[in-house]
């Protein structure tokens, strides 16, 4: 194979590998393609976690037509026994004499080993083929795996001049429909979304994924994303919307000793909520403590969408990887809440800096993708 054909069947396996965008969590979005004699004999996609693997289903697709072929495959194929049997186990045996890999797989279970494997029983191995496209399919699997947190995303939607709410809490609706779509299709692809108790008294968020499985292009029930309110002193009703709908909430509060706390766990957890301890009543939420909770949890992606106070813990603390805007064309004046709320900043010197990652319209809005420098 030429490393042109290389290119051209590996960027077919990241398309297949997109097709789990809404659906694999909390496993990697993996895809892989099959070739023998310059065919393409089998393609699979990972959809849900216990289904089969992408390896798995292209081979099963191509059948006798595996042996002696090239796969192409987003993700280093696993080594380990999980809720499936090695990946390797399959490749070698279905007769693979060559494998084209983008990215090495971060988890230390298999990072290298699948790899070593197949080169023992004599498969010609080809590494780093389009491996940042591949990377950008699972920033919050590699962070959940390499630094055992979750890829964390600001959303927040703003006005032209910097504002998010009105001073009342009112922030509906500063973007328009489109841009609401538009995030939708981020809470679909996160694990979590999270939150803080104001923004959650303020508005009574549902925090749900609305887009059904047609409008998400997916077969199946749409994976609703783990619930997650920052709430130290247990404000949040036990009527709340959040709590009434399918799914997992999880309410993150720190340790107090007087009973009326207590009696407020409860009732939360009676409407089904699960009450975290993060902290302690001196020192408020321990938020890498959260996120590490979190990730231990599956939670590869989360979404924030939160005030500034909570934003502002988030940027202070290091623990954000992705900042989306949605900025409208339109004013709210002094007296309306910011985005950011980061006291520490009283020179130029102390700016946060970033970098923009991507600029585009949406509806009348536009969308700016931004990303810390490191």
């Amino acid at each position: 194979m030429s490393a042109e054909e290389d290119y051209q069947h590996m960027a077919r396996a990241l398309r297949l590998a997109q097709r789990g965008l809404y659906t694999a969590d909390p496993n990697p979005r993996v895809g892989c393609v099959l070739v023998n004699r310059g065919a393409v004999v089998g393609e699979g996609f990972h959809a849900r976690t216990g289904e089969g693997h992408a390896e798995v289903i292209a081979l099963q697709a191509a059948a006798a037509q595996a042996k002696g072929a090239t796969a192409y495959i987003t993700l280093e194929p696993c080594c380990h026994h999980g809720h499936t049997p090695p990946c390797t186990e399959a490749l070698i045996a279905a007769g693979i004499v060559r494998a084209v890999i983008a990215m090495r797989d971060p988890n230390p279970q298999v990072s290298g080993q699948g790899v070593a494997v197949l080169q023992t029983h004599g498969i010609d191995v080809v590494e780093g083929v389009m491996a940042e496209q591949a990377a950008a399919l699972n920033p919050g699997f590699i962070s959940r795996m390499q630094h055992n947190r979750p890829w964390v995303r600001i959303k927040s939607a703003i006005s032209l001049d910097g504002r998010t709410a009105m001073a009342s809490g009112e922030s509906q609706w500063i973007s328009g429909e489109t841009a609401r779509h538009d995030v939708q299709l981020l809470r679909a692809r996160s694990g979590a979304v999270f939150t803080g108790i104001g923004t959650a008294l303020a508005d009574d968020p549902g925090l749900n994924v609305r887009l059904s499985a047609e409008q998400l292009g997916i077969e199946g029930e749409v994976r609703q994303p783990l619930r997650v309110v920052i709430d130290a002193d247990l404000k949040l009703s036990p009527e709340a919307k959040l709590l009434q709908l399918p799914g997992e909430s999880i309410i993150f509060t720190v340790a107090h000793d007087d009973a009326q706390h207590t009696d407020k766990m409860e009732s939360l957890q009676q409407a089904g909520a699960a009450v975290i301890t993060a902290g302690d009543e001196q020192a408020c939420i321990d938020l890498p403590l959260a996120l590490r909770l979190l990730a231990e949890r599956g939670v590869n992606e989360l979404q924030v969408e939160a005030g500034s106070r909570l934003v502002g813990s988030l940027f202070s603390a290091g623990l954000v990887d992705e900042l989306v805007i949605y900025l409208a064309p339109h004013l709210m004046g002094d007296a309306a809440q910011g985005l950011v709320h980061i006291p520490a900043i009283d020179s130029m010197s102390k700016r946060v800096p970033l970098r923009w990652r991507d600029v585009r319209k949406i509806g009348d809005d536009l969308k700016i993708v931004a990303i810390p420098e490191q």
